[in-house]
C-alpha cells in the first residue's frame, strides 16, 4: 500500500463499517483480494480502509495482502492460510495427533506451493514443498474460524518417513508406528503416493516386528513392493547393522533397541 496512504485520527464510518461487517460474519483473517467478495460489499478505498485500521492496531498484517483481527493468533490456521494447498503434516502432525510429546518451535506444513520459510507474529514456518501427487490424507480440525487442515495419522507417518528430517527424531517416528491406530487400505494408498519404495520397506518391516495384527494386508502389500537394493532401516544412521533379506534391508537400528523404543511410554 502507498505510503501515501492519509491515516486518519478518528475511525471513519467506513472504517466502522467495514469492522462490523468482520464481526458479523465472523471473519478473523482474510485476504485483501477476497475480502469484498465475502462481505458481498465494494468499498470506494478498502487500501486506505485497512492500512488505518492496522496503523490503529484494530487489524494486523500477517503478510502482504493478508491480514487477521488484532487477538488472532493460532498459528496452524495462519499457517495454512498463507499458503495454498497446505497442510500441517510432519512434527506438528505428530503432535496434534498425540503420537509424540516433543514439541517443536517450528510449525511444519506441508505444500504444493514453493514459499520461503519466515517467522510471522512470533512463530517460525518450515515450508515443505511437495509434488502434487503426494497431496492425498489431508482431513481438518478444528471448527469456525480455527478451522485448519492437517495430514490424517497415517499419511503424517507415512510423510516422516518420506523425509525424517522433519519428523523430530527416528526414535519418536519408530514409537508411532508401533502405538498409532492406523488402517492398513490408507497406508498402502499413501506409500503408493509417496513413490519411495524404502518407506514402504521400512514402516513394513516395523508394522510386522511390532506385531499389528489388524495391519496383515499393509505388510502383505509391502512385500510386493520390496526390490533388490538394500536400504538403511535408519536412513541418517550408520552403515551398520544385520542385513535382513526378506526386506532387503540393513538393521543399524538393532531388533532389540527397537523394540525397547517401542515399549518406550511417553
Amino acid at each position: 500500500m502507498a505510503d501515501s496512504v492519509y491515516i486518519s485520527a478518528n475511525l471513519t464510518k467506513t472504517q466502522l463499517e467495514f469492522l462490523k461487517m468482520l464481526d458479523d460474519f465472523e471473519i478473523q483473517l482474510f485476504k485483501f483480494s477476497d475480502i469484498e467478495k465475502q462481505l458481498n460489499r465494494k468499498f470506494e478505498n478498502l487500501n486506505e480502509i485497512l492500512e488505518n485500521l492496522v496503523h490503529k492496531e484494530l487489524l494486523t498484517r500477517i503478510e502482504k495482502g493478508k491480514f487477521c483481527r488484532p487477538n488472532f493468533r493460532d498459528e496452524f490456521v495462519i499457517g495454512t492460510f498463507v499458503v495454498e494447498e497446505s497442510a500441517i503434516a510432519y512434527w506438528s502432525a505428530l503432535n496434534l495427533h498425540g503420537l509424540t510429546e516433543q514439541f517443536a518451535n517450528t510449525v511444519f506444513i506441508q505444500t504444493t506451493n514453493k514459499k520461503k520459510d519466515k517467522n510471522i507474529l512470533g512463530t517460525t514456518y518450515k515450508f515443505v514443498k511437495i509434488a502434487a501427487y503426494k497431496r492425498v490424507g489431508i482431513v481438518w480440525n478444528g471448527y469456525g474460524s480455527l478451522r485448519y487442515p492437517i495430514t490424517d495419522i497415517e499419511k503424517t507417518i507415512v510423510d516422516c518417513f518420506d523425509q525424517p528430517q522433519y519428523s523430530g527424531g527416528y526414535a519418536e517416528l519408530i514409537r508411532a508406528v508401533s502405538v498409532a491406530e492406523m488402517d492398513s487400505p490408507k497406508l498402502i494408498t499413501y506409500c503408493k503416493s509417496i513413490r519411495n519404495i524404502a518407506v514402504t520397506k521400512r514402516i513394513g518391516f516395523l508394522v510386522e516386528l511390532f506385531e499389528r495384527k489388524t495391519l496383515a494386508s499393509f505388510v502383505d502389500f509391502a512385500k510386493t513392493e520390496v526390490n533388490n537394493k538394500y536400504n538403511l532401516l535408519d536412513p541418517q544412521g550408520l552403515e551398520e547393522g544385520e542385513f535382513v533379506s526378506e526386506w532387503r534391508l540393513r538393521l543399524n537400528i538393532d531388533r532389540q533397541e527397537l523394540i525397547e523404543i517401542s515399549n518406550k511410554q511417553y
